[in-house]
């Protein structure tokens, strides 16, 4: 008899023990099932918002001037038209400024955290964070090419399209461009004319008016920023329309109107072209 209840006891032991490696099985099987479920949600969120900023200028289309409503990072041409897969600098700038609100709480919904990283593709300009990762978590990684300004909505004229010529430079070897300007202009905005650094040494330009054209002659710049403010005379005139001519064809140059306050550290010629980035937005819970 007392060897049975032994038996029957090792018996019982065992079964407590199947049973307690099978229900340890069953709960890290229902803890991986649903970190897979947490991870295929991050996954699919995280590329859906991705998708939806940089094909989306937000609401409203001006709304990094404002600090707030629905972000987007979508540029918008002149003509009003929405650019697909690209990001603008000065949106993306905004975002950074208020990032935990406008993509933490609003885009994820407190749940996911993330950061952002364009980085320009065969230019000088460095990268843009924005966003913090602390390094702590498992991260998942959304990566596109997009099309990016920096500061392209200061360019007038961009010498690699076609201009008028008040010279009657051949197009085919030259290429001239020009803008009109008030006194007052002067006072709130600097003019540049900015060469990529592979032009300083060939490229070379002149400068005239309406008013006076038949004595101008070219120069050479010693380096690839020129201020032009000094250079624009209005012969008692209220107004003058400046044509600048470049004896090369489809160079790497702009002319920019600056506000007086405007970083010069950021006077180069990549930051006033589109340039091809590469946006990640990293996430983690």
């Amino acid at each position: 008899m007392a060897m049975k209840l032994i038996e029957i006891g090792i018996v019982l032991i065992v079964i407590v023990m199947i049973f307690g490696v099978v229900l340890t099985s069953m709960e890290n099987a229902t803890e991986k099932v649903i970190t897979a479920q947490e991870i295929n949600n991050m996954e699919k969120m995280t590329s859906e918002v991705m998708d939806n900023l940089i094909n989306n200028p937000g609401v409203p289309d001006n709304w990094n001037e404002y600090g707030k409503g629905t972000p987007g990072l979508a540029i918008v041409n002149d003509g009003g038209q929405v650019i697909s897969n690209s990001v603008s600098y000065l949106k993306l700038v905004a975002l950074g400024e208020n990032y935990d609100e406008l993509i933490y709480e609003n885009q994820f919904n407190s749940k996911i955290k993330t950061s952002m990283e364009l980085i320009p593709k065969k230019s000088s300009i460095s990268s843009v964070k924005i966003g913090e990762y602390d390094g702590k978590n498992d991260v998942f990684s959304v990566n596109r090419l997009v099309k990016c300004d920096f500061y392209k909505s200061y360019v007038l004229n961009d010498f690699k399209n076609d201009g008028k010529c008040n010279m009657h430079h051949s197009q085919e070897d030259n290429s001239c461009n020009y803008f009109k300007v008030f006194p007052g202009n002067l006072k709130n905005s600097d003019y540049y004319l900015i060469f990529d650094e592979s032009e300083t040494h060939d490229l070379k330009y002149m400068i005239d008016t309406t008013k006076v054209s038949d004595d101008e002659y070219w120069q050479s710049s010693p380096s690839n920023v020129i201020h032009l403010n000094d250079e624009i005379d209005f012969y008692d005139d209220t107004s003058a329309i400046v044509f600048i001519h470049l004896n090369k064809k489809d160079p790497k140059a702009v002319l920019i109107s600056l506000p007086k306050n405007f970083d010069k550290d950021f006077l180069e010629y990549d930051y006033f072209r589109t340039n091809e980035c590469e946006l990640i937005l990293k996430a983690w819970y």
